[in-house]
């Protein structure tokens, strides 16, 4: 996927992704928390055909839903690596 990022003076942070297939999204990461993600037209790039406001709870959740591994798998990778690590510097 490619991804550009640009910043919106008093709105945030705004990443445009066009995936392989050539679909396109932008994603506006507000402060404080907020994002609002637009779908755009296939047909006519530069209209939005769809656009979904999530506050920072539910930006994190689906967050996780998309992550490829669970946060507490993640976490319990980390805390391996972390004690691995502490084992061979003794």
């Amino acid at each position: 996927m490619e991804t550009t990022h640009s910043t919106v003076p008093g709105a945030g942070v705004l990443h445009d992704c066009q995936t392989r297939d050539g679909q396109q999204f932008r994603i506006l990461t507000a402060r404080p928390g907020r994002c609002e993600i637009f779908i755009y037209d296939p047909a006519e790039p530069d209209r939005a055909v769809a656009r979904i406001v999530l506050e920072e709870d539910e930006a994190d959740q689906v967050a996780e839903i998309l992550h490829s591994q669970p946060i507490t798998d993640r976490i319990a990778e980390l805390e391996r690596r972390v004690a691995r690590l502490a084992a061979s510097g003794r």
